[in-house]
């Protein structure tokens, strides 16, 4: 009986770090629970009660929250490395990005590709320079 309170002590401890890692990767992308909840489509209870180490994180969760915020799950389970992948847009940026681009006329959808180009030429050029 002993074996198994401590195993779920130990359990709710681990729960309870990864649910303050979460809590941090949501600040550093300046997310409030309510935003963070939508983009992967749970509820604002449940990531609460992750944050608080009442709700267990399973891998189908870790893998959503990597997937669509570019978190690195390493970091989310261990809290070693980088907290985000590196190189990698995070998948909501790019579907706010498609979003905004598809409610613009077509001559300004091509003003804003004309613009994207130019800023990938000057960061290409910045980074030969380096």
């Amino acid at each position: 009986m002993k074996d198994k309170k401590t195993a779920k002590k130990a359990s709710l401890t681990g729960d309870s770090v990864m649910g303050q890692r979460i809590v941090l990767l949501r600040h550093a992308l300046k997310l409030t629970q309510v935003e963070f909840s939508k983009k992967i489509m749970i509820s604002n209870g449940m990531i609460a009660a992750i944050e608080l180490g009442k709700r267990k994180v399973n891998d189908r969760l870790l893998r959503l929250i990597k997937i669509t915020f570019g978190a690195n799950e390493h970091w989310l389970r261990t809290g070693e490395g980088p907290m985000l992948e590196q190189d990698r847009t995070p998948d909501y940026k790019i579907s706010e990005a498609l979003e905004a681009f598809q409610k613009l006329s077509p001559p300004l959808q091509d003003l804003v590709l004309e613009h994207l180009y130019k800023l990938l030429e000057y960061e290409q050029s910045v980074k030969k320079d380096l």
